[in-house]
């Protein structure tokens, strides 16, 4: 038999060796937040997180008792009785005695389990005399507070993790990563120490779960419903959570950060935050110049959306690149519909939570940076009206642009065909739109067209989609009846529009747009 050679098997054990020790290294740990070889619950800063505590170690000490005494009779039993002893099974029948043990004392230990239980599971649930209400919002993939009631009343912020952190995460090299490592935000959520502070949670678009171990709470945020919990943090300082509940590809980036203060300390955050917010509240009727807008856009986008689509705007992965994108330089009524439903079922999130002139910011510089010298100019009145259903007709530009010769003429505009409730079938409208659709195909022979379809949020999700998936294929059926090569036409999945965010028309809808 040959012997396995040692070199190889030590080169791999110590190369195993430096590599833990360098991952272990890069671990720390972080106060208020994970720890390293962390066995127990973390530390609890509320009174029903020590009483989780509490319970936790009462259970398990319970248990541990009935395991060992259970145990111990049975291999008791075992060896006393063991046939190389002699010993002989008895014949007997049940013993009434016996029957009503072991019914009673299990009854009398689930009660006395039971009792602690229920008592700290009812105080979870009782949110009354709260002295400060948030609202805590799930989106893909962010948090928004809104304070509804208490000091601070009237604050609305949202909370994203620092884009330092997803750089450093995309880059792989996380060997000298901070302790609070993917904990990082933007703007934490701040409230005082020793007072009840109630949490309304709901959620934008899919399930998301608000998670804070050192409060003992975790409470599921679902789209179209309001739960509640709360806590009572004694203890000043900073504690983080994570969203507790997949809720899509960037769910590892959705980091919840508490910063806890001191009464006067609070008082005076909500000074400064209050003039921070009087002193950004824009009025969306406002005219703008291209110069602000481009400005502020970038700061937009920098906190939203350069940890997908990178700074560069080039875009990673099935991320799509913004710098020279058909649908950034194509006609604004597509890139509104983009950026307020978002695409690709939430892998292109909705941003409606913005506000109407953060989206126009943004827009506007997408379209007027780095080689995306357009010149368009998106006013904030744009997209209010666009929430309304009002999207610009056609895609042009408003008068006030003035477009880069040749930009925008190798995409289509998004021709929009619209169909009625229920129905597959193209009116005589929807073929007049496909035959203008069409007509540019045929004068534009390299281009190629996707045809996106849009799906209703309410009733049954399996024959929304399915009827979607049909006008997208009739659509495509008048595009080759027309003339059109069916290599030149691309199906795409279907897109879910959320109740409110353009249901009704806009969710019966065939976009015909430039193929990407």
């Amino acid at each position: 038999m040959k012997s396995i050679p040692f070199r190889p098997l030590r080169l791999t054990m110590m190369s195993a060796a430096a590599w833990m020790a360098q991952a272990a290294y890069a671990v720390q740990d972080l106060p208020g937040g994970p720890a390293v070889r962390q066995l127990n619950l973390h530390p609890p800063v509320t009174r029903i997180a020590q009483e989780q505590h509490f319970l936790h170690w009462m259970m398990l000490g319970i248990c541990t008792v009935i395991f060992v005494a259970v145990f111990a009779v049975m291999f008791y039993s075992i060896w006393k009785h063991r046939r190389s002893q002699g010993a002989k099974a008895a014949n007997f029948h049940e013993s009434a005695t016996v029957e009503i043990a072991w019914t009673i004392v299990p009854f009398i230990i689930v009660i006395l389990m039971a009792l602690p239980a229920t008592k700290v599971l009812v105080a979870q649930k009782d949110t009354t005399n709260a002295d400060l209400t948030i609202k805590v919002t799930g989106y893909q993939w962010k948090w928004g507070y809104d304070y509804l009631k208490g000091e601070g009343e009237g604050l609305s912020f949202i909370s994203t993790l620092d884009t330092s952190h997803r750089v450093l995460s995309n880059s792989g090299n996380v060997k000298d990563a901070p302790p609070d490592y993917l904990l990082k935000v933007d703007q934490p959520l701040v409230v005082p120490a020793g007072k009840k502070v109630r949490i309304i949670t709901t959620a934008n678009d899919v399930i998301h779960s608000f998670m804070v171990p050192a409060f003992g709470i975790k409470q599921d945020a679902i789209p179209g419903f309001v739960r509640d919990t709360w806590f009572k943090a004694e203890k000043p300082g900073d504690y983080y959570g994570q969203c507790a509940e997949l809720c899509g590809k960037e769910h590892a980036y959705m980091p919840i950060h508490v910063k806890v203060l001191q009464s006067d300390q609070y008082k005076t955050w909500v000074e400064e935050e209050t003039k921070k917010a009087a002193s950004k509240r824009d009025d969306p009727n406002k005219e703008w110049k291209l110069d602000e807008l481009v400005a502020r856009g970038e700061k937009v986008y920098a906190a939203n959306c350069a940890v997908c689509h990178q700074p560069n705007g080039k875009g990673a992965g099935p991320i799509k690149a913004l710098d020279g994108s058909p649908v950034v330089l194509g006609p604004l009524a597509e890139a509104m519909h983009v950026v307020l439903e978002g695409r690709n079922n939430g892998a292109m999130p909705s941003w409606k939570a913005l506000s109407d002139v953060e989206l126009a910011a943004v827009l506007t510089f997408a379209k007027n940076h780095w080689s995306n010298k357009t010149g368009q100019l998106i006013q904030p009145a744009q997209f209010k009206d666009a929430r309304g259903g009002k999207f610009p007709e056609g895609g042009a530009p408003p008068a006030a642009a003035e477009p880069v010769a040749g930009a925008a003429a190798a995409a289509p505009q998004p021709y929009q065909v619209f169909f009625a409730t229920g129905d597959k079938a193209l009116n005589a409208e929807a073929q007049a739109v496909v035959a203008q659709a069409a007509e540019y195909l045929k004068a534009h022979a390299d281009s190629k067209v996707a045809l996106s379809g849009f799906v209703d949020a309410t009733g049954n999700a399996d024959q929304n989609a399915e009827l979607a998936k049909q006008r997208a294929q009739n659509v495509a059926k008048a595009l080759t009846d027309a003339g059109v090569a069916q290599e030149r036409i691309a199906l795409h999945k279907p897109t879910t529009i959320t109740a409110g965010a353009g249901a009704d028309q806009q969710a019966r809808r065939v976009d015909i747009v430039a193929a990407q």
